[in-house]
Order: structure tokens, then sequence, then C-alpha cells
């Protein structure tokens, strides 16, 4: 007799928990997506499961419920903030720049680089090695060590000297000399 008592008000709480399911999923779909709406649910659900045992009535569960799943809002959409998710662009509708670059600019882009490259082969084996080293992303010690310098300010004025002498022989500046 006893253990139809308990089945009969297990079977209550479960059609109690239904009905508040219904109700934290309609209440969490106002405010997000329906899926997410759902995992919350689930996830209050479980909650009051595990904590609120005690509690039977509906009275008692739904405005306990509601202040979960405004907590748990709350909680999803600052992780959501943290991730980046609210400025995250799709794939297909990222427009890639098309060259875009005006005839004038890129014409202005070839004479400097080509000033470059006629300065750099002007340069000694030391600097043009130098530089080679730097763009190759090597720190200034790993430079030291491959030019066999005895101090690490060697190599600093080394790269002065060489930046100072290529910007002369470049006409003073990067830019195109009046």
């Amino acid at each position: 007799m006893q253990s139809g008592r308990v089945e009969k008000a297990a079977g209550l709480r479960e059609q109690l928990l239904e009905k508040l399911r219904e109700r934290i999923v309609g209440f969490a779909a106002s405010r997000m997506q329906r899926d997410a709406a759902e995992d919350l649910a689930q996830e209050v659900l479980i909650l009051l499961h595990e904590k609120y045992g005690h509690l039977d009535r509906l009275e008692d569960l739904l405005p306990l419920s509601l202040k979960i799943v405004r907590f748990k809002i709350m909680a999803y959409r600052r992780k959501a903030q943290r991730r980046g998710e609210y400025t995250q662009v799709p794939v297909d509708e990222i427009q890639m720049a098309g060259d875009g670059v005006d005839p004038l600019t890129a014409a202005e882009q070839h004479e400097t680089r080509e000033r470059l490259v006629r300065a750099v082969s002007q340069l000694g084996d030391r600097c043009r090695k130098l530089l080679a080293l730097k763009l190759e992303g090597k720190s200034f010690a790993e430079i030291q060590v491959i030019l066999g310098a005895g101090s690490i300010n060697t190599i600093y004025t080394w790269d002065f000297r060489c930046r100072k002498h290529l910007l002369e022989l470049m006409g003073g500046g990067w830019e195109q000399p009046k």
C-alpha cells in the first residue's frame, strides 16, 4: 500500500514537471532561440529535481523555476558576449575587397618597390645579410650569433647605420623625391 502512494506521488510530480517544462520553455523561448530555450529548460528541471525535490506544488515550483531561468538566461548571454557570438558574421556574408587599388596608388607602390630593390642592391654585404635576417624574423641576439658580432650593441649599431644608409639611397625617405 505504501509503494502505491509513492508511485502515485512520483506520477503526479512527473506531470507537474512536464507542465512546468512547457512554461519554462515558453518563457525562455520568448527571450532566446527555441533550441537554446529547450536546453535551458532541461537544465532547470534537473536542478529542480536534484535540489528542490521536496517541493511538490506548482505554486512553489513555478516562481522558483522562472527565477532560475532568468539567472540562466543572463549567464547564457554573458557567455555568448565573452565568446563574441553577437559580433560574429557568417562566412558567406563576408565581402572580400577586390583589388580596389586605384591606378595611381598602384603605380606609386610599384615605383617605391623598384626604388627599394635598387637601394638594397647598392648596400654592402653585411647590411644585406642583416636586412635578410631581420626579414626572416630573427631577433637581434640570434643575428649576433649568426654574424659573429662580439656584442649585441654592435648589431644595434650596424642596424641603425644600414637603415640610415638605405634611406639615403632611397632619396632621404620612403616617398618619391620631388
